[in-house]
């Protein structure tokens, strides 16, 4: 069964209605970054686990948001499966970005440049790290190779426990105080 999408003005007036709930399935450090005013933020981690965490009243629609619209799908699916009402949640088409783009309002952005998230900046440091032993592999040494691998598993390990030692690190870095 497809996903049910809503663009953001119909969940701007359904939110302003009181007759849904807007749940932000980004990382927490997203959420602190900027968030649509009025959303719960619920990592896409915890959604499967939604109704011990919020007690979302009978009857409330549920829309789930992300940055653009991918996580809210997967959160939609995972939401599906454990909601005990057996409701049918609604992704925001387009996520926050879609939401900006159509004027409407967000907590927290600045007019300063836009920050990365820690997320991300974890996503850029692996792949480059990845990229430079791969290639220190083929043309220094094969010990590249072998460090390549490390940076590999150990994003997968991060991706399969949910914990992330470079997340940690890059967190406590100066341009990562104000997230």
């Amino acid at each position: 069964m497809p996903i049910e999408t809503i663009d953001s003005q119909q969940a701007r007036e359904w939110l302003l209605s009181g007759e849904a709930v807007l749940v932000d399935v980004r990382e927490p450090d997203e959420f602190r970054g900027e968030h649509i005013p009025g959303a719960i933020s619920v990592p896409l981690s915890q959604v499967a686990r939604i109704s011990s965490l919020l007690a979302i009243p009978s009857g409330k629609k549920v829309i789930f948001q992300c940055l653009k619209g991918g996580r809210g799908e997967k959160a939609c699916e995972a939401f599906r499966s454990s909601d005990a009402e057996a409701r049918e949640p609604f992704n925001l088409t387009g996520g926050i970005t879609a939401w900006k783009a159509a004027g409407l309002p967000v907590i927290g952005a600045s007019l300063s440049a836009p920050r990365v998230s820690i997320f991300r900046q974890v996503q850029i440091t692996v792949g480059l790290l990845v990229l430079f032993s791969v290639l220190a592999g083929y043309f220094v040494t094969p010990v590249g190779f072998a460090v390549a691998a490390f940076f590999g598993a150990a994003l997968a390990v991060a991706g399969i426990s949910g914990w992330c030692g470079l997340a940690l690190v890059l967190g406590r870095m100066p341009w990562n105080k104000g997230l």
